[in-house]
């Protein structure tokens, strides 16, 4: 009995303690939930004056200035900037940065918000109700394969990302590894069958340099040449001689090559697809090579079809019947290196060298003339067709 006394005296001397103990840690938990409000009040305050200063405002700056410093007298050695403040970039310095430290990967972002319980995901939901049925009702497999046919076998990517920026849904398809994987193997074939050391297909697609096949590469050459000489011979006209070479690719390996004088505007819409009529255009193959320089070569041999060959063989016997003319097959070897120029990626091409192949039927012998590209050969710069959209046959 005096045990059970003494047990008893002792645990109710201890309770006053413990209580004591437990409001101790939660008036500690409490300051420092105050001392975190108090810390981030004052960071919201400093970087409102930062916003106000680059606005302008410097005298509503200086009030939020000591009203942050109030608050936490060190809190300019505190904040972390991601980026320094840009006075001529618009927009709120402050929602920049949240933005920047709360969304760090956009897809896993979007993922885990438009997961549900049953851990299935939901691509999208309509706005309103409608009778009709809804995109979102469609299976995953099914909305894929209408991806595929966005992209197409031209490969327009772009289309791709103006998809994305339909909702959340539509950016985590458009995120899709097997699509970016297809589309890397259309433009490298087996040489990219690793993604090291990118880290993810599309990284791939859009870092490795490649040649842009949603327009044109235009080079435009301007000379002067001497005319003939007047009758009295009193004076010689000069002519100012401008020209246009033209060259578009495609993802097939196939290639486009137009020597013109005429303007951009006119000819680069009739260069959208492969099945151009135009006079003077020439077909061929390209090739992608990265020597052990690391720069990336392009490689193109082009030539006029065959029927626009004989119809010129047939125009020329009519008038060379007592001379005729040996009959041969004419290419261009086209050797350019591939580089970024300016703000847009892989635009530009600069000439290493340009000949000409001619092979005669009759004894299969081949003469190379070889031109010069230090003269009148200036480098081809991208076009991008601002209507241009592939309407393809076939989905990726």
């Amino acid at each position: 009995m005096e045990l059970s006394a003494f047990r008893a005296k002792w645990m109710s001397e201890l309770q006053p303690s413990s209580g004591g103990k437990r409001s101790l840690l939660k008036t500690a938990e409490l300051r420092r939930k105050q001392e975190i409000a108090k810390e981030e009040k004052a960071r919201e305050l400093f970087l409102k004056a930062v916003e106000e200063e680059q606005n302008g405002a410097v005298y509503e700056a200086i009030k939020y200035y000591k009203s942050a410093m109030q608050l936490v007298p060190d809190i300019e050695f505190r904040i972390n900037y991601s980026r320094t403040p840009d006075p001529e970039r618009g927009g709120s310095y402050l929602e920049d940065n949240e933005k920047d430290r709360e969304i760090d990967d956009l897809l896993t972002y979007f993922q885990q918000h438009l997961m549900l319980e049953d851990d299935t995901m939901k691509l999208c939901e309509p706005e309103t109700d409608t009778s009709q049925v809804h995109i979102s009702a469609l299976p995953l497999e099914v909305l894929m394969y209408i991806f595929r046919w966005v992209v197409s076998c031209d490969l327009d990517l772009r289309a791709l990302e103006q998809l994305s920026l339909v909702c959340r849904g539509f950016y985590i398809c458009a995120r899709d590894p097997e699509i970016w994987r297809s589309a890397c193997l259309r433009v490298w074939g087996r040489s990219c069958t690793k993604m090291l050391p990118f880290s993810s297909w599309r990284e791939m697609f859009l870092e490795r340099p490649r040649v842009r096949f949603d327009g044109v590469y235009i080079s435009k050459t301007s000379y002067i040449r001497q005319g003939e000489e007047s009758l009295d011979g009193f004076y010689r006209a000069w002519h100012q001689v401008e020209f246009y070479r033209y060259l578009r690719f495609f993802p097939d390996g196939q290639a486009m090559m137009l020597t013109t004088p005429e303007d951009p505007l006119v000819i680069v819409p009739k260069l959208r697809n492969r099945n151009s009529r135009m006079d003077s255009i020439m077909f061929g193959h390209y090739r992608l090579s990265q020597d052990t320089d690391n720069q990336t070569k392009v490689y193109v041999v082009v030539s006029k079809r065959k029927e626009e060959q004989k119809v010129s063989e047939y125009q020329r016997s009519r008038f060379c019947r007592r001379n005729p003319v040996p009959e041969a097959e004419r290419s261009f070897h086209v050797g350019l290196q591939l580089s970024s120029g300016g703000r847009q990626r892989f635009s530009k091409l600069v000439w290493i060298h340009h000949s000409c192949h001619i092979t005669y039927r009759s004894t299969g012998e081949t003469v190379v003339t070889a031109f010069d590209v230090d003269k009148m050969y200036t480098p081809l710069f991208f076009a991008r067709v601002k209507s241009y959209t592939a309407f393809s046959e076939r989905p990726l």
